[in-house]
């Protein structure tokens, strides 16, 4: 599975209704998800330009840190964001090399799913899916149902041992063969890298002035380099919980078969293309697009 997260063919032009109607429910259910400029502040700077294929040179639109400010009292004492952070430091970043999984990681796996479920949202996207037929109504079930599309190891190099999963490319981040960054789509660990000097933001991706973001949208298209490799653009939500996104792509995951599912629906103020490419039982990559923010035409 190649990740593209630049140019993708839409599963469907019309963004799904129903698919919206659930969305909007759990991002109203989402009381865990921080506040702009007031939980955290970023700071957008320039808009990035062309990355040419293969390249690791980025022209730098950024000087600044994206994140200005996080409470990371927040992060500890909300208990979803602290099981997920506990999981960040459990992978080797290199495909081709095996993950090794301790004792003391699985249990750290299933306090991050046992910590999603006591939430409204993670609830609320249950009985969705459940009512769909496409889950378990026993809650052990459901949670083992995540557990493999989550964190069942696969093998992404093939070359390699098992070498990846669904919740490594998406949240943790990936490089291949020490040339491309994979994944990274989530902001708390971009702002965790960025605050060790891991990650250099270079600033937001738009076209024109068409989808320009403003500092309190809740979803950005980001060019950035990690270990030393750029990421041409990477989307990724901002200040949204970590069971806000989990539900939100096990939903879209479970509710279609095919290879890689597009589609277009509008959350909040956000009209996104949602992508989610399968690796046989598990989430191969998932990640947002924004389209256009603040009822701004697209």
């Amino acid at each position: 599975m190649i990740e593209t997260d630049t140019v993708v063919p839409f599963h469907s032009q019309q963004a799904s209704q129903e698919l919206t109607e659930v969305f909007n429910q759990l991002w109203h259910l989402d009381t865990n998800r921080l506040r702009p400029g007031t939980d955290y502040i970023i700071s957008l700077q320039g808009r990035a330009g062309y990355v040419a294929q293969g390249s690791n040179y980025a022209r730098d639109r950024a000087r600044a840190p994206l994140f200005t400010y996080v409470n990371e009292d927040k992060l500890k004492s909300i208990e979803t964001y602290a099981h997920f952070i506990n999981l960040l430091d459990n992978y080797e970043a290199s495909t081709g090399v095996s993950e090794t999984v301790t004792t003391e990681e699985l249990q750290e796996n299933r306090l991050f799913i046992d910590s999603i479920m006591e939430t409204d949202v993670m609830k609320c996207a249950h009985k969705y899916l459940v009512r769909k037929g496409q889950s378990p109504s026993d809650t052990a079930q459901f949670k083992r149902q995540l557990y493999d599309i989550w964190f069942r190891l696969y093998h992404r190099d093939r070359n390699g041992g098992e070498d990846s999963c669904g919740f490594e490319h998406v949240f943790v981040g990936e490089t291949k063969y020490g040339q491309e960054v994979m994944g990274l789509h989530n902001w708390v660990q971009f702002y965790l890298q960025e605050k060790h000097d891991h990650v250099d933001y270079k600033g937001y991706k738009a076209r024109a002035n068409k989808d320009t973001p403003d500092e309190d949208d809740h979803v950005l298209n980001l060019q950035f380099s990690w270990k030393g490799l750029v990421k041409p653009v990477g989307g990724s939500f901002i200040g949204v919980s970590p069971e806000f996104e989990v539900a939100l792509f096990t939903i879209i995951f479970l509710m279609e078969t095919d290879k890689m599912t597009s589609v277009v629906v509008k959350v909040d103020e956000y009209m996104l293309e949602l992508v989610v490419y399968r690796h046989g039982r598990s989430i191969g990559t998932s990640y947002p697009k924004l389209l256009s923010s603040n009822n701004r035409d697209l």
